[in-house]
């Protein structure tokens, strides 16, 4: 699927400054979408949107397919009458850090009161619209909200804890549930239609200003997920449940153990078997949610590392074979298209590159990494091609000025300085003008490096447990002369956004 010419800015919703101590998809998200209009930017990336599991990561999820309840809007509940204004007086209003224990002792209550008041108060016409959420979202919604129900009675406890007949999933047993947790269910179903409701409008204000929306798919999901729980058979688990193997990544010269991710693996057989029917569920969701869709390591549909569930770290794990053509091909088929791009940094096989290539699925190059030995040039913009998506940085990197400053080798800044010349506003720009500059289709640019802000807005630090996905952006932060100067860059390197024709206009409930 070609890929337009343009550029856009990397920023998760809950980074945004809106009030209630997390961003969220209110006012911020709108004035952020009129920052990006003006700047003549043409994409929106965010990352996955699900709910998070353990720990605050977004690519750890208890649904493939369900949204964030953090993200929703109390501000844009209350304008719609399902919650008081008066009542948002008890959320957090520092703009700083997330403090996710507090964010959700604060919100989730509300989040409960404002779907109770939908069900006491819901118009026909809004109720048939939930009816209809319901009705053609009930493939994954049902299993979502009984899991996310049993999960809140079991006090947070994976479903391999919860009473045998659950775990099992038994029928009689999930009969009893659904009975006993029928309204809480129905709340549940409540919450997550005022999430798509919010998302899919912002997405119509998006296509009014013609941004394209760039999504971010995990390739694999939790054991602790409704997504496991409900479709045991398509994972590789023992009789007893517990995983056989999990994923991870082999020891390199970061570190000397590998990466234990420790995520149940795929039953590919299986899937293949039944026409990998998940997969095109999944990714068919996934288009339908964004315009375009990031594909998380990548490398693992040709090849992933297996890791027996019992050791405890990824050096006693081997290479296996993925999917590779066999799913691409179906998600074609079945799709019309893959609006994909493949997250394949680091260590790529060439296996892997004629994957991608046969398939005609962009990679991605970071500038950051196009510094070192020879062997990285290839990030850099002459060796690019126009199939590739090109970051200054992602959310795994340091910003662009905390890399200068704290761990760029003095070769990597000779090299950078060569290349690019001294920058008097400063490398992150310089990387900013390369990207925009280079032939890749899409450029991408992280909101940190636009702000110029060092470590202190750092992201996230991958294999680290503690301090990721806490950053939030300043209120008032994106100037206008900053729309100007990305304006005027998108316009001189051709990257000014194609007209988008909106969806069909609807009157949002939430």
């Amino acid at each position: 699927m070609p890929f337009p010419r343009t550029t856009g800015i990397l920023l998760h919703p809950i980074s945004l400054p809106s009030r209630g101590g997390i961003g969220d998809l209110g006012p911020a998200a709108y004035e952020f979408i009129e920052f990006l209009s003006s700047a003549h930017q043409g994409l929106w990336q965010v990352l996955p949107l699900g709910p998070p599991a353990n720990g605050n990561s977004p690519y750890s999820s208890t649904s493939a397919f369900a949204g964030n309840p953090l993200l929703i809007s109390l501000e844009r509940l209350a304008e719609r009458g399902w919650i008081d204004g008066a009542r948002l007086s008890s959320l957090p209003e520092k703009v700083g850090a997330i403090d996710y224990e507090q964010v959700r002792g604060a919100k989730v209550p509300l989040l409960t009161e404002a779907a109770h008041n939908f069900m006491d108060h819901a118009q026909p016409q809004i109720r048939s619209r939930f009816d209809r959420f319901c009705s053609e979202n009930s493939w994954w919604l049902e299993d979502f909200v009984l899991y996310d129900g049993l999960r809140d009675r079991y006090d947070q406890q994976c479903w391999n804890c919860w009473e045998t007949g659950l775990a099992h999933r038994e029928s009689e047993a999930l009969e009893d549930a659904s009975k006993e947790l029928d309204f809480d269910l129905a709340i549940r179903r409540v919450i997550q239609f005022f999430f798509w409701e919010q998302w899919h409008a912002i997405r119509h204000r998006c296509a009014e200003r013609s941004i394209r929306v760039v999504g971010d798919i995990a390739i694999f999901v939790d054991y602790d997920s409704a997504d496991v729980w409900a479709n045991r058979e398509l994972f590789r688990l023992k009789e007893n449940l517990q995983p056989e193997v999990v994923s991870g990544v082999p020891p390199d010269a970061f570190s000397a153990t590998g990466q234990r991710w420790g995520n149940p693996l795929y039953n590919w057989d299986a899937m293949r078997a039944r026409g990998y029917e998940w997969w095109i569920d999944r990714l068919r969701w996934a288009a339908q949610t964004c315009d375009y869709i990031r594909l998380d390591h990548f490398r693992g549909f040709a090849q992933f590392w297996e890791i027996p569930a019992h050791e405890p770290t990824a050096i006693n794990g081997r290479w296996v074979d993925g999917p590779a053509d066999d799913l691409f091909n179906k998600l074609r088929e079945t799709l019309g298209g893959l609006p994909f791009f493949a997250e394949d940094l680091g260590v790529i096989t060439p296996d892997v590159n004629a994957l991608r290539e046969r398939q005609k699925i962009p990679g991605m190059a970071v500038l950051q990494f196009g510094f070192g030995d020879p062997g990285a040039h290839m990030y850099l913009p002459h060796r690019l091609t126009p199939d590739r998506v090109v970051y200054t940085g992602t959310h795994d990197n340091d910003t662009t000025l905390g890399w200068w400053n704290s761990s760029a080798t003095d070769y990597e800044k000779r090299s950078a300085e060569a290349y690019l010349g001294r920058c008097e506003d400063g490398i992150n720009w310089a990387l900013i003008r390369a990207a925009q500059d280079s032939c890749a289709e899409f450029s991408v640019i992280p909101v940190q490096d636009i702000l110029g802000l060092g470590s202190e807005g750092r992201l996230n630090t991958p294999s680290t447990h503690e301090g990721n996905y806490r950053w939030r952006m300043q209120p008032g932060a994106l100037k206008p002369e900053l729309a100007q100067k990305l304006a005027q860059l998108a316009e001189v390197t051709d990257r000014l956004p194609q007209q988008l024709s909106a969806p069909h206009a609807e009157d949002f409930a939430a």
